[in-house]
């Protein structure tokens, strides 16, 4: 049975940015606030959830935040992709060394299950020098709003790029925040949680998550578990 893999992005393949910073530059273009952008925790939300959650803090209500969605979602990725040159993202340690590990399998499919947008994936992991062409398949925040519906997404466009099923327990989301975690258990998907990002070992596992390590550096530990 092939095994398809489904990775977070940020704080599981790759580090920093000007995601941040872009995304509030573009929220004030459109809504004309960022709302409470240090009350809100970005970390395992979609970028959808995001901005309602900042703008409904900021007195705004779901109409009008629905109405500038489009433009928010035009106007965003343009800033990420200004800024990134000077502020690019890495790569997170052992991450090259997994991902080439699997493509090398025949057993093996990955694609992502992010909450960011589908263009802001693909500019983090471009700027990071991964080829977004090797995952082929995903599930991103302009998909669904809620997370927990994003890995049925990534794996319907899976059974489409590969022409074949992938039933729950064939598949593994990774991830390092409870939310990714939480994704993958409503799924019925087992669970692979990284401490790379800002929640501990000890967070992770008691989000439930099936397997926690601190870092994807043990390349064949790494596989060994996500092909169990």
């Amino acid at each position: 049975m092939k095994r398809l893999i489904l990775f977070d992005v940020d704080g599981t393949l790759v580090w920093g940015g000007p995601a941040k910073d872009a995304f509030t530059h573009a929220l004030v273009e459109v809504y004309g606030t960022t709302g409470p952008v240090n009350l809100v925790s970005f970390a395992g939300r979609t970028d959808p959830q995001i901005a309602r959650e900042l703008l409904r803090k900021a007195g705004l209500d779901d109409a009008r935040i629905d109405e500038g969605l489009p433009r928010l979602w035009t106007l965003y990725p343009r800033e990420l992709e200004r800024r990134l040159p000077a502020k690019p993202v890495t790569v997170l340690a052992g991450v090259r060394d997994l991902l080439a590990a699997l493509e090398d399998r025949e057993d093996v499919a990955m694609g992502l299950v992010t909450g960011n947008i589908r263009e802001g994936a693909r500019l983090k992991l471009g700027s990071a020098g991964l080829a977004a062409a090797a995952f082929p398949a995903g599930g991103f925040g302009c998909d669904r709003e809620s997370r927990n519906h994003l890995p049925a997404v990534a794996v319907g466009r899976a059974e489409r790029v590969w022409g074949m099923r992938f039933p729950p327990e064939s598949v593994v989301v990774v991830g390092d925040t409870p939310l990714d975690v939480e994704c993958g258990r409503h799924f019925g998907a087992r669970t692979f949680a990284v401490a790379t990002g800002h929640f501990s070992a000890a967070e992770l596992a008691a989000a439930g998550a099936d397997h926690v390590a601190t870092d994807l550096t043990c390349t064949r530990d790494v596989v060994d578990v996500l092909m169990a």
